[in-house]
Protein backbone atom coordinates (compact mmCIF):
# COMPACT_ATOMS: atom_id res chain seq x y z
CA UNK A 1 0.00 0.00 0.00
CA UNK A 2 1.39 3.41 -1.02
CA UNK A 3 1.08 6.57 1.06
CA UNK A 4 -0.28 9.67 -0.67
CA UNK A 5 -0.22 13.39 0.14
CA UNK A 6 -2.75 15.58 -1.64
CA UNK A 7 -1.77 19.23 -1.82
CA UNK A 8 -5.07 21.01 -2.44
CA UNK A 9 -7.44 18.20 -1.46
CA UNK A 10 -10.53 20.43 -1.25
CA UNK A 11 -10.32 21.61 -4.87
CA UNK A 12 -11.78 19.80 -7.87
CA UNK A 13 -8.58 17.84 -8.63
CA UNK A 14 -8.13 16.93 -4.97
CA UNK A 15 -11.68 15.67 -4.64
CA UNK A 16 -11.41 13.69 -7.88
CA UNK A 17 -8.18 12.15 -6.56
CA UNK A 18 -9.94 11.08 -3.36
CA UNK A 19 -12.71 9.56 -5.47
CA UNK A 20 -10.17 7.41 -7.34
CA UNK A 21 -8.33 6.50 -4.12
CA UNK A 22 -11.60 5.40 -2.49
CA UNK A 23 -12.03 2.86 -5.29
CA UNK A 24 -8.69 1.24 -4.37
CA UNK A 25 -8.53 1.04 -0.55
CA UNK A 26 -6.08 -1.86 -0.74
CA UNK A 27 -3.65 0.13 -2.85
CA UNK A 28 -3.47 3.72 -1.54
CA UNK A 29 -3.44 5.28 1.94
CA UNK A 30 -3.97 9.00 2.55
CA UNK A 31 -1.10 10.38 4.66
CA UNK A 32 -1.63 14.15 4.44
CA UNK A 33 -4.30 16.52 3.11
CA UNK A 34 -4.16 20.29 2.68
CA UNK A 35 -7.19 22.53 2.25
CA UNK A 36 -6.30 26.23 2.63
CA UNK A 37 -9.42 27.67 4.35
CA UNK A 38 -12.00 25.05 3.36
CA UNK A 39 -12.25 23.84 6.96
CA UNK A 40 -15.54 21.95 6.85
CA UNK A 41 -14.73 20.19 3.61
CA UNK A 42 -11.30 19.21 4.92
CA UNK A 43 -12.85 18.03 8.19
CA UNK A 44 -15.17 15.73 6.25
CA UNK A 45 -12.22 14.38 4.24
CA UNK A 46 -10.32 13.72 7.47
CA UNK A 47 -13.29 11.86 8.92
CA UNK A 48 -13.41 9.64 5.86
CA UNK A 49 -9.71 9.04 5.18
CA UNK A 50 -8.10 9.73 8.59
CA UNK A 51 -4.75 11.14 7.40
CA UNK A 52 -1.82 11.61 9.74
CA UNK A 53 -1.61 15.34 8.91
CA UNK A 54 -4.02 18.06 7.76
CA UNK A 55 -2.79 21.52 6.77
CA UNK A 56 -4.72 24.79 6.47
CA UNK A 57 -3.73 28.37 5.70
CA UNK A 58 -3.62 30.07 9.10
CA UNK A 59 -3.94 29.66 12.86
CA UNK A 60 -7.64 30.56 12.97
CA UNK A 61 -8.56 27.91 10.39
CA UNK A 62 -6.28 25.42 12.17
CA UNK A 63 -8.03 25.97 15.50
CA UNK A 64 -11.46 25.47 13.92
CA UNK A 65 -10.33 22.28 12.18
CA UNK A 66 -8.61 20.97 15.30
CA UNK A 67 -11.72 21.52 17.42
CA UNK A 68 -13.90 19.79 14.84
CA UNK A 69 -11.63 16.76 14.60
CA UNK A 70 -11.46 16.43 18.39
CA UNK A 71 -15.25 16.45 18.46
CA UNK A 72 -15.23 13.74 15.77
CA UNK A 73 -12.71 11.63 17.67
CA UNK A 74 -10.19 11.89 14.80
CA UNK A 75 -6.49 11.87 15.78
CA UNK A 76 -5.23 13.72 12.67
CA UNK A 77 -2.57 16.31 13.54
CA UNK A 78 -3.40 19.83 12.32
CA UNK A 79 -0.79 22.36 11.14
CA UNK A 80 -0.92 25.62 9.24
CA UNK A 81 1.08 27.92 7.00
CA UNK A 82 3.59 27.59 4.14
CA UNK A 83 6.09 25.57 6.20
CA UNK A 84 3.40 23.02 7.03
CA UNK A 85 2.61 22.67 3.32
CA UNK A 86 6.25 21.83 2.69
CA UNK A 87 6.17 19.36 5.59
CA UNK A 88 3.17 17.62 4.01
CA UNK A 89 4.92 17.52 0.63
CA UNK A 90 8.04 15.95 2.16
CA UNK A 91 6.25 13.53 4.51
CA UNK A 92 8.37 10.39 4.75
CA UNK A 93 5.32 8.09 4.73
CA UNK A 94 4.02 9.48 1.41
CA UNK A 95 6.07 8.53 -1.66
CA UNK A 96 3.20 9.83 -3.81
CA UNK A 97 2.29 13.54 -3.94
CA UNK A 98 -0.62 15.05 -5.85
CA UNK A 99 0.33 18.70 -6.43
CA UNK A 100 -3.05 20.37 -6.98
CA UNK A 101 -2.84 23.75 -5.22
CA UNK A 102 -3.99 26.38 -7.69
CA UNK A 103 -1.68 29.25 -8.60
CA UNK A 104 1.78 30.39 -7.58
CA UNK A 105 1.11 29.32 -3.98
CA UNK A 106 1.48 25.72 -5.12
CA UNK A 107 5.08 26.13 -6.28
CA UNK A 108 7.04 25.86 -2.99
CA UNK A 109 5.40 22.62 -1.75
CA UNK A 110 5.47 21.05 -5.22
CA UNK A 111 9.17 21.90 -5.55
CA UNK A 112 9.77 20.49 -2.05
CA UNK A 113 8.16 17.20 -3.13
CA UNK A 114 10.40 17.08 -6.21
CA UNK A 115 13.51 17.82 -4.14
CA UNK A 116 12.52 14.96 -1.82
CA UNK A 117 12.48 12.55 -4.76
CA UNK A 118 8.76 11.80 -4.68
CA UNK A 119 6.47 10.66 -7.46
CA UNK A 120 4.92 14.07 -8.12
CA UNK A 121 1.60 14.06 -9.95
CA UNK A 122 1.62 17.59 -11.28
CA UNK A 123 -1.73 19.35 -11.56
CA UNK A 124 -0.27 22.73 -10.57
CA UNK A 125 0.87 24.01 -13.95
CA UNK A 126 2.15 27.23 -12.39
CA UNK A 127 5.11 25.31 -10.94
CA UNK A 128 6.51 24.92 -14.44
CA UNK A 129 5.25 28.25 -15.72
CA UNK A 130 7.08 30.13 -12.96
CA UNK A 131 10.23 28.06 -12.67
CA UNK A 132 10.37 25.32 -15.27
CA UNK A 133 14.16 25.12 -15.50
CA UNK A 134 14.60 25.01 -11.71
CA UNK A 135 11.82 22.47 -11.33
CA UNK A 136 13.09 20.06 -13.97
CA UNK A 137 16.69 20.36 -12.76
CA UNK A 138 15.55 19.54 -9.21
CA UNK A 139 13.82 16.43 -10.54
CA UNK A 140 16.97 15.39 -12.40
CA UNK A 141 19.08 15.74 -9.25
CA UNK A 142 16.66 13.98 -6.88
CA UNK A 143 15.38 11.28 -9.22
CA UNK A 144 11.79 12.39 -8.69
CA UNK A 145 9.17 11.15 -11.13
CA UNK A 146 7.05 13.94 -12.61
CA UNK A 147 3.76 12.64 -14.01
CA UNK A 148 1.49 15.25 -15.62
CA UNK A 149 -2.15 15.35 -14.53
CA UNK A 150 -3.52 18.06 -16.84
CA UNK A 151 -5.59 16.08 -19.33
CA UNK A 152 -3.62 17.48 -22.27
CA UNK A 153 -0.17 16.70 -20.88
CA UNK A 154 -1.28 13.30 -19.65
CA UNK A 155 -2.49 12.58 -23.18
CA UNK A 156 0.86 13.61 -24.66
CA UNK A 157 2.71 11.57 -22.05
CA UNK A 158 0.62 8.53 -22.98
CA UNK A 159 1.47 9.00 -26.68
CA UNK A 160 5.25 9.22 -26.15
CA UNK A 161 7.74 6.51 -25.23
CA UNK A 162 9.29 7.07 -21.78
CA UNK A 163 12.34 5.71 -19.99
CA UNK A 164 12.39 3.92 -16.64
CA UNK A 165 12.28 7.29 -14.80
CA UNK A 166 9.12 8.35 -16.69
CA UNK A 167 11.10 10.83 -18.79
CA UNK A 168 9.42 11.35 -22.20
CA UNK A 169 11.48 10.64 -25.31
CA UNK A 170 10.76 12.94 -28.27
CA UNK A 171 13.11 11.61 -30.94
CA UNK A 172 11.10 11.39 -34.17
CA UNK A 173 8.47 13.90 -33.02
CA UNK A 174 7.60 16.68 -35.46
CA UNK A 175 5.25 18.62 -33.16
CA UNK A 176 2.88 18.35 -30.25
CA UNK A 177 -0.73 19.48 -30.68
CA UNK A 178 -2.65 20.56 -27.60
CA UNK A 179 -6.42 20.61 -27.91
CA UNK A 180 -8.59 23.34 -26.40
CA UNK A 181 -12.35 23.31 -25.96
CA UNK A 182 -12.49 27.02 -26.80
CA UNK A 183 -14.38 27.65 -23.57
CA UNK A 184 -17.82 29.21 -23.29
CA UNK A 185 -17.11 32.06 -25.75
CA UNK A 186 -15.75 30.20 -28.75
CA UNK A 187 -18.81 31.29 -30.79
CA UNK A 188 -19.58 34.58 -29.05
CA UNK A 189 -19.36 37.65 -31.33
CA UNK A 190 -16.21 39.59 -30.47
CA UNK A 191 -18.14 42.79 -29.87
CA UNK A 192 -20.10 41.02 -27.11
CA UNK A 193 -17.02 39.97 -25.12
CA UNK A 194 -16.74 43.34 -23.38
CA UNK A 195 -20.00 42.65 -21.52
CA UNK A 196 -19.10 39.16 -20.27
CA UNK A 197 -19.88 38.54 -16.57
CA UNK A 198 -18.03 36.27 -14.12
CA UNK A 199 -21.01 33.90 -14.10
CA UNK A 200 -20.86 33.52 -17.87
CA UNK A 201 -17.08 33.04 -17.83
CA UNK A 202 -17.35 30.29 -15.20
CA UNK A 203 -19.97 28.29 -17.14
CA UNK A 204 -17.65 25.93 -19.01
CA UNK A 205 -19.46 23.83 -21.64
CA UNK A 206 -17.48 20.60 -21.09
CA UNK A 207 -15.59 20.56 -17.78
CA UNK A 208 -16.51 21.14 -14.12
CA UNK A 209 -13.71 23.32 -12.74
CA UNK A 210 -12.96 25.99 -10.15
CA UNK A 211 -13.68 29.66 -10.84
CA UNK A 212 -10.12 30.78 -11.58
CA UNK A 213 -9.34 27.99 -14.03
CA UNK A 214 -12.77 28.43 -15.63
CA UNK A 215 -11.95 32.07 -16.41
CA UNK A 216 -8.53 30.98 -17.71
CA UNK A 217 -10.32 28.59 -20.05
CA UNK A 218 -12.65 31.38 -21.19
CA UNK A 219 -9.66 33.62 -22.08
CA UNK A 220 -7.60 30.61 -23.26
CA UNK A 221 -4.82 31.66 -20.91
CA UNK A 222 -5.19 28.15 -19.52
CA UNK A 223 -4.04 26.81 -22.87
CA UNK A 224 -1.22 29.34 -22.99
CA UNK A 225 0.02 28.16 -19.60
CA UNK A 226 -0.23 24.59 -20.88
CA UNK A 227 1.99 25.45 -23.85
CA UNK A 228 4.63 26.70 -21.41
CA UNK A 229 4.17 23.59 -19.26
CA UNK A 230 4.52 21.34 -22.34
CA UNK A 231 7.77 23.08 -23.27
CA UNK A 232 9.32 22.07 -19.93
CA UNK A 233 7.79 18.61 -19.70
CA UNK A 234 8.62 17.51 -23.24
CA UNK A 235 11.53 19.73 -24.25
CA UNK A 236 10.15 21.12 -27.50
CA UNK A 237 10.51 24.78 -28.56
CA UNK A 238 7.44 27.03 -28.94
CA UNK A 239 7.30 26.66 -32.72
CA UNK A 240 6.73 22.91 -32.31
CA UNK A 241 3.89 23.33 -29.81
CA UNK A 242 0.56 23.98 -31.49
CA UNK A 243 -2.96 24.64 -30.19
CA UNK A 244 -6.18 23.70 -31.97
CA UNK A 245 -9.76 24.17 -30.82
CA UNK A 246 -11.62 20.88 -30.41
CA UNK A 247 -15.04 21.64 -29.01
CA UNK A 248 -16.00 18.09 -28.00
CA UNK A 249 -13.04 17.67 -25.57
CA UNK A 250 -12.75 14.00 -26.54
CA UNK A 251 -9.27 14.08 -28.12
CA UNK A 252 -7.16 15.39 -25.25
CA UNK A 253 -4.00 16.06 -27.30
CA UNK A 254 -1.91 14.58 -30.08
CA UNK A 255 1.70 13.82 -31.01
CA UNK A 256 2.70 14.23 -34.67
CA UNK A 257 5.67 12.08 -35.76
CA UNK A 258 8.04 12.58 -38.69
CA UNK A 259 6.92 9.33 -40.31
CA UNK A 260 3.41 10.68 -40.86
CA UNK A 261 1.86 9.01 -37.82
CA UNK A 262 -0.26 11.03 -35.41
CA UNK A 263 -1.06 9.46 -32.05
CA UNK A 264 -3.92 10.75 -29.91
CA UNK A 265 -5.42 9.90 -26.53
CA UNK A 266 -9.22 9.95 -26.37
CA UNK A 267 -11.63 9.74 -23.49
CA UNK A 268 -14.63 11.33 -21.83
CA UNK A 269 -13.86 14.75 -20.29
CA UNK A 270 -13.29 13.60 -16.72
CA UNK A 271 -10.14 14.37 -14.73
CA UNK A 272 -10.27 11.02 -12.94
CA UNK A 273 -8.75 9.38 -16.03
CA UNK A 274 -5.38 11.25 -15.94
CA UNK A 275 -5.42 11.12 -12.14
CA UNK A 276 -5.77 7.33 -12.10
CA UNK A 277 -3.10 7.02 -14.80
CA UNK A 278 -0.62 9.09 -12.76
CA UNK A 279 -1.41 7.30 -9.50
CA UNK A 280 -0.80 3.80 -10.86
CA UNK A 281 1.71 4.37 -13.69
CA UNK A 282 2.87 2.26 -15.46
CA UNK A 283 -0.25 0.23 -14.67
CA UNK A 284 -3.81 1.22 -15.47
CA UNK A 285 -6.57 1.02 -12.86
CA UNK A 286 -10.28 1.74 -12.76
CA UNK A 287 -11.11 5.42 -12.34
CA UNK A 288 -14.89 5.53 -12.25
CA UNK A 289 -15.01 7.17 -15.68
CA UNK A 290 -17.51 5.75 -18.16
CA UNK A 291 -16.00 4.20 -21.30
CA UNK A 292 -16.05 6.37 -24.39
CA UNK A 293 -18.90 5.63 -26.83
CA UNK A 294 -17.51 6.55 -30.24
CA UNK A 295 -20.86 6.16 -31.98
CA UNK A 296 -22.50 8.60 -29.57
CA UNK A 297 -19.67 11.08 -30.18
CA UNK A 298 -20.59 10.95 -33.87
CA UNK A 299 -18.01 13.59 -34.92
CA UNK A 300 -14.80 15.29 -33.86
CA UNK A 301 -14.21 18.89 -34.99
CA UNK A 302 -10.97 20.86 -35.05
CA UNK A 303 -10.27 24.48 -35.92
CA UNK A 304 -7.46 26.99 -35.64
CA UNK A 305 -7.29 28.94 -32.38
CA UNK A 306 -8.28 32.57 -33.05
CA UNK A 307 -5.56 34.82 -31.60
CA UNK A 308 -7.78 37.89 -32.10
CA UNK A 309 -10.53 36.38 -29.97
CA UNK A 310 -8.05 34.88 -27.48
CA UNK A 311 -5.09 37.30 -27.12
CA UNK A 312 -4.00 35.63 -23.87
CA UNK A 313 -2.81 32.63 -25.88
CA UNK A 314 -0.41 34.74 -27.93
CA UNK A 315 0.76 36.54 -24.77
CA UNK A 316 1.77 33.18 -23.32
CA UNK A 317 3.77 32.32 -26.46
CA UNK A 318 5.40 35.76 -26.22
CA UNK A 319 6.45 35.16 -22.61
CA UNK A 320 7.81 31.70 -23.42
CA UNK A 321 9.88 33.06 -26.30
CA UNK A 322 11.20 35.87 -24.09
CA UNK A 323 12.27 33.39 -21.42
CA UNK A 324 13.66 34.09 -17.96
CA UNK A 325 11.13 35.50 -15.51
CA UNK A 326 8.72 36.61 -18.27
CA UNK A 327 6.51 33.58 -17.71
CA UNK A 328 6.39 34.32 -13.97
CA UNK A 329 5.27 37.87 -14.81
CA UNK A 330 2.64 36.50 -17.19
CA UNK A 331 1.23 34.14 -14.57
CA UNK A 332 1.20 36.68 -11.73
CA UNK A 333 -0.44 39.35 -13.87
CA UNK A 334 -3.06 36.87 -14.99
CA UNK A 335 -3.85 35.73 -11.45
CA UNK A 336 -4.32 39.31 -10.27
CA UNK A 337 -6.39 40.29 -13.31
CA UNK A 338 -8.64 37.22 -13.05
CA UNK A 339 -9.20 37.84 -9.33
CA UNK A 340 -10.19 41.45 -10.10
CA UNK A 341 -12.57 40.30 -12.84
CA UNK A 342 -14.22 37.78 -10.53
CA UNK A 343 -14.63 40.60 -7.99
CA UNK A 344 -16.23 42.74 -10.75
CA UNK A 345 -13.52 45.39 -10.48
CA UNK A 346 -12.49 45.10 -14.14
CA UNK A 347 -14.07 43.86 -17.35
CA UNK A 348 -13.37 40.62 -19.20
CA UNK A 349 -11.31 42.30 -21.92
CA UNK A 350 -9.21 44.11 -19.31
CA UNK A 351 -7.58 40.79 -18.42
CA UNK A 352 -5.33 40.54 -21.52
CA UNK A 353 -4.72 44.31 -21.49
CA UNK A 354 -3.32 44.17 -17.97
CA UNK A 355 -1.19 41.11 -18.74
CA UNK A 356 0.28 42.74 -21.84
CA UNK A 357 1.03 45.91 -19.88
CA UNK A 358 2.83 43.89 -17.19
CA UNK A 359 4.90 41.99 -19.76
CA UNK A 360 5.96 45.31 -21.25
CA UNK A 361 6.67 47.14 -17.98
CA UNK A 362 8.14 44.56 -15.58
CA UNK A 363 11.85 43.88 -16.04
CA UNK A 364 12.74 40.34 -17.12
CA UNK A 365 15.68 38.62 -15.44
CA UNK A 366 17.30 35.21 -15.65
CA UNK A 367 15.17 32.70 -13.72
CA UNK A 368 18.18 31.26 -11.91
CA UNK A 369 16.77 30.98 -8.39
CA UNK A 370 13.45 30.55 -6.65
CA UNK A 371 13.97 33.93 -4.95
CA UNK A 372 14.36 35.67 -8.31
CA UNK A 373 11.24 34.00 -9.69
CA UNK A 374 9.15 34.91 -6.64
CA UNK A 375 10.47 38.48 -6.74
CA UNK A 376 9.31 38.80 -10.36
CA UNK A 377 5.95 37.37 -9.30
CA UNK A 378 5.64 40.06 -6.60
CA UNK A 379 6.63 42.91 -8.94
CA UNK A 380 4.07 41.84 -11.53
CA UNK A 381 1.31 41.60 -8.91
CA UNK A 382 2.15 45.05 -7.55
CA UNK A 383 2.13 46.49 -11.07
CA UNK A 384 -1.30 45.05 -11.89
CA UNK A 385 -2.78 46.10 -8.55
CA UNK A 386 -1.58 49.66 -9.12
CA UNK A 387 -3.05 49.67 -12.63
CA UNK A 388 -6.39 48.35 -11.35
CA UNK A 389 -6.34 51.01 -8.67
CA UNK A 390 -5.76 53.66 -11.31
CA UNK A 391 -8.66 52.32 -13.37
CA UNK A 392 -10.94 52.19 -10.33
Amino acid sequence: MQGLTILGSTGSIGESTLDVVARHPDRFRIVALTGHRQVERLREQCRRFQPELAVVADAEAAERLRAGLVADGIATRVAHGPEALVEAARHEDAPLVMAAIVGAAGLPPALAAVEAGKRVMLANKESLVLSGALFMEAARRSGALILPVDSEHSAIFQCLPVDERARPQTRGVRRIVLTASGGPFRDTPREALAEITPEQACAHPNWAMGRKISVDSATMMNKGLEVIEAHWLFGLPPERLEVVVHRQSIVHSLVDYHDGSMLAQLGNPDMRTPIAYALAWPERITSGVAPLDLVSCARLDFQTADSQRFPCLELAYRALRTGGTATAVLNAANEEAVAAFLDRRIGFLDIPRLIEAALTAVEVQAADSLETVLAADRRAREFVRRRIGEVA
